[in-house]
């Protein structure tokens, strides 16, 4: 899996103690992406999905799981089993991403990885970034145009289901 970063502990990519995983590569070039970095699909660094689930698991304190980039749902695959590692150890599932709840149906009509993820999602904070809306009073979402998203309600109703 390719990777722009881990960071353990986190308290700014969702609730409480989280573990996140920046995937490396976004086909979105969002203007003003505070992790252009990871734009790159030949960037970051290689590990394995079994390696990050270890250093998952590795701490009792830790409430979620992030899944951020760069672009999660470009390597839905990886990010599928490290969502179902961490559902299965009682953590709870953030996704950010640039494509929007619409979009993702549309995908996992095609992709079973990208509804298999969607589907081990608890909330998804969608949508490209967008400068114009940019603004820093929101809670967890950099611009006005994103939703925060109750994936299950979601799924459920097939519509956007905002969670907030």
């Amino acid at each position: 899996m390719k990777i722009a970063g881990l960071v353990q502990d986190s308290i700014v990519d969702g609730p409480g103690l989280r573990f996140a995983v920046f995937v490396q590569g976004c086909e979105f070039y969002c203007e003003g992406c505070h992790n252009p970095s990871s734009w790159d699909m030949q960037g970051g660094a290689e590990m394995s999905v079994g390696d990050i689930i270890e250093q998952m698991s590795s701490n009792p304190l830790t409430d979620g799981l992030t899944l951020s980039g760069g672009e999660p749902f470009l390597q839905a695959a990886d990010c599928m089993q490290i969502a179902a590692a961490a559902r299965g150890i009682g953590l709870n599932v953030w996704v950010f991403s640039g494509f929007t709840f619409e979009e993702l149906v549309q995908k996992a009509s095609s992709d079973p990885n990208v509804k298999g993820l969607m589907e081990l999602t608890d909330v998804l904070v969608d949508g490209r970034f967008v400068f114009a809306e940019r603004t820093l009073s929101l809670k967890w979402r950099g611009s006005r145009n994103k939703r925060v998203l109750d994936m299950k309600k979601s799924l459920a109703a097939g519509k956007a289901i905002k969670l907030m």
